[in-house]
């Protein structure tokens, strides 16, 4: 069923209700007020038979008002009949019950079918009471409440058809924007999401959910940009190392060679081998890490070890590397070195700071801090590099961004991004300072695991969402 279906059909059941309460009522009141009319005619009938009686001696009925299928009985206390006057048949009986319920204070009444009837207590100074019972057939009043219920029906069904028809309209005009963001929405496609959902009315929540869908539309956009952006540097950085092996293989095999010629040849496509394998793996890990729900183990790691660990691997990779960590200002409990995180993870990010450090340093040297704050460690990582300037800082991070100062340097962009990446992972932050010719600094500031609150306590493994 769709929403204009609905739509239209609560407010015919809700505008239904109410009419039928409405009509139901009006009906009601009218049959009250006939009712308490009619009832008030047979008194008077019966007052003005009793008084005639007594004044006149006899009952000129040709003179009083004649009601249909009227029967006007006078009792004495003892319950004989002094006077009975009808005109209808068969004689509406009235039952002793009901004589002894009618008082000088109280007025009787009964419904047999169409004919009602009252009982009126009559009583003059110095003379016995009277009992008079008064009943007729208020054809008139009921014809009239007939007539009223079948114009109330009717018209009930008419209101019902022109409340579908009006709700239906209105339906429609109030669904006329989710048609024209759904068109428009259709419209939209990889080609064209520069495009963007407008609707007529800018205040309304239609408005509001055009807002949401645009913004959506531009994260996708940023997202589309980046992935191009991605496979274009990725093919262009794979396209280098085969080009440089195809022109190598071509040039061996120009002229018969020596075997030690054919070794250089080969340590050359060796290093270039090394280098695409070096990129895949680095696209392989980013594409995992930024993948979204990534689940990883999530254990108790000391971050010292950590530095420490990438420090032997680095200075035994390279030699000339020079790696300082100050542990000057480490705390009395070792607990607060504690980080809850995947142990290899962090090791890696730390790897890629400080061999970039080392890679851009004139002297191949980086110093690393550690300083604890309530429930936070900050490590800095500082270079005397060639620096990085105002207009490349905001782009360092994006995957196979290189500034020009570092395009002759040996790397392929990934590094910071996959690094970035494991940071956020670890709901952590980083941030990065550089000067031109004076070097560059980057801050991490990670939880400690005793303030890891969202995380148990224990080992487990854990969905990360993106």
């Amino acid at each position: 069923m769709t929403i204009r279906t609905r739509l239209t059909l609560l407010f015919v059941l809700l505008v239904a209700s109410i009419m039928l309460l409405f009509t139901v009522s009006i009906y009601y009141l009218y049959d009250q007020f006939r009712q308490q009319e009619f009832q008030q005619r047979l008194e008077e009938k019966a007052v003005t038979t009793v008084r005639l009686r007594e004044d006149v001696g006899e009952i000129p009925q040709d003179d009083l008002p004649v009601l249909a299928d009227e029967q006007v009985t006078v009792y004495n206390q003892q319950g004989q009949v002094l006077y009975d006057y009808k005109n209808q048949r068969p004689q509406f009986l009235i039952s002793t019950d009901f004589l002894r319920n009618i008082t000088a204070d109280r007025v009787s009444y009964l419904r047999r079918g169409d004919v009602e009837a009252v009982g009126v207590f009559y009583q003059r100074p110095g003379t016995e009471p009277l009992y008079i019972v008064a009943s007729a057939n208020d054809r008139y009043g009921l014809s009239k409440l007939d007539r009223l219920r079948e114009i109330l029906f009717f018209g009930w069904l008419l209101s019902l058809f022109i409340v579908g028809l009006a709700g239906y309209l209105f339906a429609t005009d109030a669904l006329r924007p989710v048609t024209e963001l759904i068109s428009q929405a259709n419209a939209i496609s990889a080609t064209n999401i520069h495009k963007r959902m407008s609707v007529g009315r800018q205040r309304d929540e239609l408005a509001d959910l055009a807002r949401t869908f645009n913004a959506l539309l531009a994260r996708l956009e940023d997202a589309f940009i980046v992935q191009k952006s991605f496979v274009s540097h990725a093919s262009h950085e794979l396209r280098t190392p085969l080009t440089v092996m195809m022109g190598q293989i071509e040039v061996t095999r120009l002229h018969p060679r020596s075997g030690s010629e054919y070794e250089v040849a080969f340590d050359a496509l060796l290093d270039e081998v090394k280098s695409m394998i070096r990129l895949v793996n680095g696209l392989l890990e980013l594409a995992h890490i930024s993948s979204d729900g990534t689940t990883f183990h999530r254990l108790p790691v000391r971050i010292d070890e950590l530095l420490w660990q990438a420090q032997s691997q680095l200075m035994q990779k390279n030699k000339a590397y020079g790696i300082s960590i100050d542990f000057d200002e480490l705390p009395d409990q070792e607990d607060d070195l504690v980080v809850l995180g995947e142990e290899s993870l962090l090791q890696t990010a730390f790897q890629n700071l400080m061999e970039n450090a080392c890679k851009y340093s004139a002297d191949r040297s980086v110093l690393v801090r550690i300083r604890i704050e309530t429930g936070q460690i900050h490590l800095t990582i500082s270079d005397h590099g060639y620096g990085i300037s105002a207009d490349a800082l905001p782009h360092i991070f994006e995957p196979f961004y290189r500034a020009d100062s570092t395009a002759t340097t040996e790397g392929h962009g990934i590094g910071l991004a996959l690094t970035q990446r494991i940071i956020d992972l670890h709901r952590g932050k980083i941030s990065v300072q550089s000067v031109i010719n004076e070097g560059t600094t980057f801050q991490i500031t990670l939880p400690t695991y005793s303030a890891s609150s969202t995380v148990p306590n224990n080992a487990d493994s854990v969905s990360i969402t993106s």
